[in-house]
C-alpha cells in the first residue's frame, strides 16, 4: 500500500473548509508510530509546519501523541502545543519525559514558553523551570509573574536594543553577530544606560540610512508602548486602532522587557471572541472540542439552573390567566408567537450592545442615544409585523378583534425587547459585571413575561374573560 502523501501545491478541500490533515495521513502517522520507524515518520511529518502539526497531535488518540513527540525529536516544534486545546496539551505535557520537554521549550519564542507553562501544575512547571538554562528560567520566571492575561504573559523577552549613539553601520554589524537574536522582529529599540525607552528604528529606516549615521537622527519618539500588568484585551484594541505590527512593553519603572508582536495580538483577538460568543449563549469557562461530557455538562449547568427558574417566573404568569385560557383555547395556540418574538428582536438588540461595549464603540456620551434608538426600532418593527400577525390571526380564527389584540400586544413586547436588549448589558457592564455572560437568561425572563403578561391580560380585558 503506498504511503500517502502531503499535498504541496494545494490542500485537499471539504466542504468550505481546507485540510491540511486528511484522515488518510493521521492514519499512517499513527500506524508508523505503533511500529516505531522514525524515519518513515519524519518523511510523514517533519516538515509540517506548526500549526498542522498541532491539529495532527489533536486528531491522534491520545496513547500515540507521546510517541510522535519523541520519535519525530528534533523534528517536533513544540510551539504546535500552543495550537492545540488545553486539555490536549497538558495530557500530552503529563506524558512525556520531563528532559523532552525542557529540550523543547530551549527552542521556544519566551512567550510560546510561557504559554505552555502557565497552564501546568505549580510541582510539574517548578521541575522543569529548574532544569532550564539560568537565563532561560529567568525570562520565563519573570513572565509567569505577570498576571494571567496581561500583556507581561503575551510579550516576548528576545528583542534588539541599542543605545542612541551608535551608528547604522555597527548596528547593522552588531545583528549579524548576534547569536540570540529574535527569530522575527520589526524594529530596533533605543535605549539609554538606565534601560528606559528613548524610541525605536523601523528596519525599513535602518536599510534605507547611510552606514555612518547616528541612530538618535533616525529614531522615532512617539511610540506606543504599554506596560506588562496591562490587560492584553486593552492592548489587542490598540493594535486593532493604531494598525500595530509590534510594540514595546515596560515595566512600571518604563524599563524596556520585551516585545508583543501582531501574531499574539490575532490569537488574543481571536479568543476574546470566542469567550464572548459562548457567553452569550450561557456557557462558562473556557470550553473546548476537546473536553469530556462531564466537562461540558458542568460547564453549562449553572446557567440553564437559572434559566429553569425564570422559566417558572414566566409560567407563573400564564398561571394568573388559567380561566382565559379554558373559555378561549385560540390564547394558548397565539401566546408563544408574541413571547417569540420578543425575545429574537431582544437578542438582535442585546448582541448589537454587547459587541458595542466590547469595542468600547459604547459609552456614556452616547449610551443614552442608543437605548432611544432601539426603542424606536423595536416600535417600527413591531408595527409592521403587528400588522402582518394580526391579518392572520383574525383570518384564521376568524375573529377580528383577537388580531386586534394580539397586533397590539406584539407592539408593546417589541418595544420592551428593544428597551430591555440596550439597558440590561448596560447595567452589567455599569456594575463592573459581564454583560455577555447573564444578559441572555435576564433578557429573556422579560420579554416572555411581558408577552405573557400582555397579550393575555389584555385579551382578558378585552374579551371580559
Amino acid at each position: 500500500m503506498a504511503e500517502p502523501e502531503l499535498q504541496t501545491e494545494e490542500p485537499e478541500v471539504e466542504g468550505d473548509e481546507e485540510q491540511a490533515i486528511t484522515a488518510a495521513l493521521v492514519e499512517a502517522v499513527a500506524e508508523t508510530i505503533r511500529t516505531g520507524d522514525a524515519e518513515r515518520l519524519r518523511t510523514l511529518a517533519g516538515d509540517l509546519h506548526e500549526a498542522d502539526l498541532g491539529e495532527l497531535v489533536a486528531a491522534l488518540p491520545a496513547d500515540l501523541r507521546p510517541g510522535l513527540v519523541e520519535l519525530l525529536g528534533e523534528d517536533f516544534h513544540f510551539a504546535a502545543l500552543t495550537e492545540v486545546d488545553e486539555s490536549v496539551r497538558l495530557e500530552l505535557l503529563e506524558d512525556l519525559p520531563t528532559e523532552t520537554i525542557v529540550e523543547g521549550l530551549r527552542d521556544l519564542d519566551s512567550d510560546d514558553a510561557v504559554y505552555i507553562l502557565e497552564d501546568m501544575e505549580d510541582e510539574d512547571r517548578a521541575e522543569i523551570l529548574e532544569r532550564l538554562p539560568l537565563p532561560d528560567r529567568v525570562a520565563l520566571t519573570r513572565g509567569l509573574d505577570f498576571p494571567e492575561e496581561s500583556a507581561g504573559r503575551l510579550m516576548q523577552t528576545d528583542f534588539v536594543a541599542v543605545p542612541p549613539f551608535w551608528t547604522v553601520g555597527r548596528t547593522i554589524d552588531h545583528l549579524r553577530e548576534m547569536e540570540d537574536a529574535p527569530e522575527t522582529f520589526y524594529e530596533i529599540f533605543v535605549i539609554d544606560p538606565y534601560f528606559k525607552l528613548i524610541g525605536t528604528v523601523p528596519l525599513d529606516r535602518i536599510l534605507r540610512s547611510t552606514r555612518n549615521t547616528r541612530i538618535e537622527k533616525i529614531l522615532n519618539e512617539d511610540v506606543r508602548s504599554f506596560e506588562a500588568t496591562q490587560d492584553r484585551e486593552e492592548v489587542a484594541r490598540s493594535f486593532q486602532r493604531y494598525n500595530l505590527v509590534s510594540a514595546p512593553v515596560t515595566d512600571p519603572d518604563d524599563r524596556l522587557v520585551g516585545v508583543l508582536t501582531v501574531d499574539d495580538i490575532v490569537d488574543v483577538i481571536q479568543q476574546e471572541t470566542e469567550e464572548d460568543l459562548r457567553a452569550l449563549g450561557g456557557v462558562m469557562g473556557d470550553e473546548e472540542l476537546s473536553d469530556t461530557v462531564v466537562e461540558t455538562a458542568r460547564g453549562r449547568f449553572p446557567w440553564l439552573v437559572v434559566n429553569l427558574g425564570t422559566a417558572f417566573l414566566a409560567a407563573s404568569v400564564i398561571g394568573l390567566f388559567t380561566k382565559s385560557l379554558e373559555h378561549m383555547v385560540a390564547l394558548a395556540v397565539l401566546m408563544p408567537i408574541v413571547a417569540s418574538m420578543g425575545g429574537n428582536a431582544g437578542t438582535q438588540a442585546m448582541t448589537v450592545t454587547v459587541r458595542a461595549l466590547a469595542t468600547r464603540e459604547l459609552g456614556r456620551r452616547n449610551s443614552g442615544r442608543i437605548v432611544v434608538r432601539e426603542v424606536l426600532v423595536g416600535a417600527a418593527n413591531g408595527v409592521l409585523l403587528a400588522v402582518l400577525l394580526g391579518a392572520g390571526a383574525g383570518l384564521w380564527f376568524k375573529n377580528l378583534d383577537l388580531g386586534a389584540v394580539i397586533a397590539s400586544a406584539l407592539i408593546v413586547n417589541m418595544v420592551v425587547a428593544g428597551l430591555f436588549g440596550t439597558i440590561i448589558p448596560l447595567t452589567f457592564h455599569k456594575l463592573k459585571l459581564d454583560p455577555a455572560v447573564a444578559s441572555g437568561v435576564f433578557l429573556t425572563t422579560f420579554t416572555d413575561v411581558s408577552g405573557f403578561f400582555g397579550f393575555l391580560g389584555l385579551a382578558t380585558w378585552w374579551f371580559g374573560l
